[in-house]
C-alpha cells in the first residue's frame, strides 16, 4: 500500500464511519510506538510523521551513538551512524529510518489491534456525542437484534447503537427486529465498560414527550404537563395545566374525539391514560388525580407530611382504589400525597 492509497483509506473510513481522519492517525500512531517497542526490546522512542496533505508517511526509531554498543535496540555505534548521518557523534541521538515490513507478524497484529479498538472507541464516542445531543428527549430508532434469552433489544439511532433492556420495555410489549420504535433518552451512565446511553419506554417523561409530540398547545408551552405517574403497559396519569385562561389543558391532550390521546395511547401499545386537571389547591388536586372514581370531597389531615383523606361514593371505593390498589397508588404518586380512601357511609376502615 502506497502512502496515497494509506491517506485514501482512512479518509473512507471517516465517510463511512464518521470517525475522523486525525483521530484515526493517533490511533495508528499509538499501534506503531507499540509495535516499534515490542520489536526492538521495549525501545519505544519512535518519531512518526503522518502528513494526510502532503501523502507522508515515515517512521524513525530513535538510538544513542556510542563507541560500543551493548544493547543493540537502544544504541548504534559511531561508525553505523555516520553510514546515516554524516556528521553523527557520540553522545548524540540519531533518528534511524524504519521500513514498516521490518515489524514482522506481531507487530503488524498489533497495530490492527489498536486500530481496531481505536475505531471501536471512536464509534462510541461518535455515539455518546449523539445521544448527549438527546438527552432527555424522544427519538425513533431501529430494532437491530434480539436477546430471545434476556428480552434484551439493541437498537440503532443513527448510526449508534445502544441496548434497550427488557427492564425497560412495557410488560405487555413485543418488539421484533427491523419494528421502528421511540425511545427516550434518559442520559449518560458510567459503568464498568465506561460510558453508555441509557433509554428507556417505561420512563414517565415517555409519556410527557409523546403528549409533546401530539398536541400542539403542549409543545409550544400553553399547555404544561406539570406531572406524570406511571405503571409502564397498565396505566398512567398526566397532570396538566393551561397558562392561558381561554384553553382548556385536559381537552387540548384528549383531541377531537380522543384522537390525541389514543395515539398516544397506541404507542404505548394500549396503556390506559388519566388525564386530569393541575391545581394549587392540593384538595382539588387530589381529588381530580383520583379519576376515574367521584370524590366527595378532600380533608387534609397533615399539611407539612402531606397526609389527606378522600371520601368517595360506597359505589366507588373500588373504583378510587383501583385493581390491587392501583388508582390510588398512581394518584399518591403524581400528586406527592399520602391518600387514605374512605367510603361516604364511614364505615369502611374505621375503628370500632
Amino acid at each position: 500500500m502506497t502512502n496515497k492509497e494509506l491517506f485514501t483509506a482512512l479518509e473512507l473510513l471517516e465517510k463511512e464511519k464518521g470517525i475522523p481522519v486525525d483521530y484515526l492517525i493517533e490511533q495508528i500512531s499509538k499501534a506503531i510506538v507499540i509495535a516499534c517497542k515490542n520489536t526492538y526490546g521495549g525501545n519505544d522512542n519512535v518519531k512518526i510523521t503522518m502528513d494526510r496533505e502532503k501523502n507522508a508517511f515515515d517512521v524513525k526509531l530513535v538510538k544513542q551513538i556510542v563507541e560500543e554498543v551493548e544493547n543493540p535496540n537502544f544504541e548504534i555505534t559511531l561508525e553505523d551512524a555516520k553510514k546515516i548521518k554524516k556528521r553523527a557523534a557520540v553522545g548524540k541521538e540519531l533518528d534511524i529510518p524504519l521500513d514498516p515490513k521490518q515489524f514482522g507478524r506481531i507487530a503488524v497484529q498489533t497495530s490492527r489491534n489498536v486500530i481496531r479498538q481505536g475505531i471501536r472507541d471512536g464509534e462510541k464516542g461518535q455515539m455518546l456525542q449523539e445521544f448527549e445531543s438527546k438527552t432527555e428527549d424522544l427519538v425513533t430508532a431501529i430494532v437491530e437484534r434480539i436477546d430471545h434469552v434476556a428480552g434484551n433489544a439493541t437498537i440503532r439511532v443513527g448510526k449508534a447503537e445502544v441496548m434497550l433492556p427488557r427492564s425497560e420495555m412495557a410488560g405487555t410489549e413485543n418488539v421484533k427486529e427491523g419494528d421502528h420504535i421511540k425511545v427516550y433518552v434518559v442520559g449518560i451512565k458510567e459503568s464498568e465498560r465506561g460510558p453508555r446511553a441509557t433509554v428507556s419506554r417505561t420512563h414517565p417523561n415517555f409519556v410527557k414527550k409523546l403528549f409533546e409530540g401530539e398536541v400542539p398547545e403542549v409543545f409550544e408551552g400553553i399547555v404544561e404537563i406539570k406531572n406524570v405517574s406511571r405503571e409502564a403497559g397498565e396505566r398512567s396519569k398526566v397532570a396538566v395545566w393551561s397558562k392561558d385562561d381561554q384553553v382548556d389543558a385536559v381537552g387540548s391532550c384528549i383531541g377531537v374525539r380522543r384522537a390525541r390521546v389514543n395515539a398516544v395511547v397506541e404507542e404505548l401499545g394500549g396503556e390506559k391514560i388519566d388525564i386530569v386537571k393541575y391545581d394549587e389547591d392540593p384538595a382539588k388536586y387530589i381529588a381530580a388525580a383520583l379519576s376515574p372514581a367521584n370524590v366527595v370531597g378532600v380533608e387534609i389531615l397533615d399539611e407539612e407530611n402531606h397526609q389527606c383523606k378522600a371520601t368517595v361514593p360506597d359505589s366507588q371505593l373500588s373504583l378510587a382504589i383501583g385493581n390491587k390498589g392501583q388508582n390510588v397508588r398512581l394518584a399518591a404518586r403524581l400528586t406527592g400525597w399520602k391518600i387514605d380512601i374512605r367510603p361516604e357511609s364511614g364505615f369502611y376502615g374505621e375503628e370500632s
